[in-house]
């Protein structure tokens, strides 16, 4: 038993005198947490979002295979994967023209409507 507790005094002992590592603690912020994304769990999410059903149509609207789109995300590099993972996400969510076309509708009716062109029967020219 003697040596068992002459153990236990050396190591407190050494306890004492080593000096301890410094310790830094703070608070991590979501998008910190977000960026430091393993690059593998960043190709997993590229993968995931090419196989669905509506990224594949708009790939072969665009004439890309989706074969070949998955291809290319596994020939990417960590960084590349966690560059276009980022890209992905910050990209605005619905894609819809149906602003561009409101737009474009209400551009034409102000110019029918000023007499510059008559691109509609339903309006007057103030002219």
């Amino acid at each position: 038993m003697r040596t068992a507790a002459r153990a236990l005094v050396l190591t407190l002992a050494a306890s004492l005198v080593l000096p301890a590592a410094p310790v830094h603690a703070e608070a991590l912020s979501t998008e910190a947490a977000i960026a430091a994304e393993a690059p593998g769990q960043a190709r997993d999410r590229l993968r995931d979002w090419l196989a669905r059903a509506d990224v594949q149509a708009a790939l072969e609207r665009h004439g890309v295979a989706p074969a070949l789109a998955a291809q290319r995300v596994a020939a990417l590099s960590d960084e590349e994967a966690l560059a276009l993972a980022g890209r992905v996400d910050s990209a605005p969510a619905g894609g819809s023209v149906l602003g561009a076309v409101v737009f474009v509708f209400l551009v034409l009716l102000v110019t029918d409507i000023l007499g510059l062109t008559k691109v509609f029967p339903f309006t007057r020219s103030i002219r």
